[in-house]
């Protein structure tokens, strides 16, 4: 496995970030990228259609594994003392405890108590564990945890969808997909914007079947690689895969089908849950895979994503799967056609590299 992070690096001109989703959603534009031993050819062949094209570039007997997780309102400011903390939820922790990512974090000890204006609710700091990272136990669970989170909390936005005054009415449809069911994500996953009920059902009439999983997708997720490829520490991520998703998962495999990934989350926990023969288990606990060149897949044929972030893990993961060269030069064709990045932008349809 290379430790070159300069190989995952590239320029993107600001004005391709998208900040607005494609309407109607499913008008995305969708690069297509089947890596050259697959192709025949010398190069990758790269073809761009519509996300709504998608069950034309799918196989009667495929199989669709989205991920159905919620986001929730996760951004809050809080006081200890005369002190401004932001908080972000990153994921939930046995006995209700939460880890979250703070902002003047270093101010903070463990039994400090923080205050959300005049709200009742409080948090206590279990620990500090450094780097912006603490534990952090509410005074209210359940419905009424939501409920405070529905009145002092903002959804937590990557920072390159321009919101000066907090996200909009619109963002807080736009920024969730059709197959959200389970709350507890703090950013979407995103490659599962792009689907529509009229999506849906033309894969449905191509003999194409959808499953779900649930990764609660944490606010490190996107988080660029500072130090080395060697050295970075994945986020840990809450997932479950149940039985019956296991057992189609397997049949579908079994019958010649492919299993195909709505997103990198979703490929994350799948990989996580297959062993050493591809084999899917029944699966729950937290994940920190890092998935990058020299990884060997085990579960996934193909995965439909969004374009990443430079530096990133997720544009080492993509690398991962259909190639490193093949995706740099997708990348490259991708900005010079103008195909915007990033959670509200297009997608890549991507093959798996043998």
């Amino acid at each position: 496995m290379t430790d070159d992070l300069s190989l995952f690096d590239f320029t993107l001109p600001r004005d391709h970030i998208a900040t607005e989703p494609a309407r109607p959603r499913d008008m995305a534009q969708l690069l297509h990228v089947v890596p050259p031993a697959l192709a025949g050819t010398d190069d990758a062949t790269l073809s761009l259609h519509r996300i709504r094209n998608l069950p034309e570039l799918l196989k009667e007997g495929d199989l669709l594994v989205a991920n159905d997780t919620e986001v929730i309102r996760a951004k809050m400011e809080a006081r200890r003392g005369d002190a401004k903390i932001g908080i972000t939820l990153d994921r939930i922790l046995p006995e209700g405890q939460w880890h979250a990512l703070a902002r003047n974090a270093r101010k903070l000890r463990p039994g400090d108590r923080l205050h959300f204006e005049d709200d009742p609710v409080t948090a206590d700091v279990r620990t500090n564990e450094g780097d912006g990272a603490v534990t952090l136990r509410f005074s209210v669970e359940g419905d009424e945890f939501d409920d405070f989170l529905e009145r002092r909390a903002a959804l937590a936005l990557p920072p390159y969808i321009a919101r000066p005054n907090g996200p909009t009415e619109a963002d807080n449809s736009d920024y969730r997909t059709i197959f959200s069911r389970f709350r507890g994500a703090v950013a979407a996953p995103t490659a599962g914007l792009h689907f529509t009920e009229e999506l849906l059902e033309a894969l449905a009439a191509r003999g194409i079947q959808k499953q779900t999983l649930t990764l609660h997708v944490g606010a490190g997720t996107f988080l660029p690689v500072r130090s080395t490829i060697a050295e970075h520490k994945m986020h840990a991520e809450w997932g479950h895969i149940d039985e019956e998703t296991a057992r189609l998962i397997n049949e579908t495999r079994a019958n010649g089908g492919r299993v195909v990934a709505v997103g990198t989350t979703s490929l994350r926990l799948l990989e996580s849950a297959a062993d050493e023969q591809g084999i899917v288990h029944p699966w729950t606990g937290e994940t920190s895979i890092f998935i990058r060149p020299g990884y060997r897949f085990r579960a996934v044929d193909a995965l439909l994503t969004n374009f990443h972030l430079p530096r990133s893990t997720l544009f080492m993961l993509v690398c991962a799967f259909a190639g490193t060269e093949t995706m740099r030069h997708a990348y490259h064709h991708a900005i010079a056609e103008g195909l915007r990045f990033y959670s509200y932008g297009d997608a890549c349809l991507l093959e798996r590299a043998p």
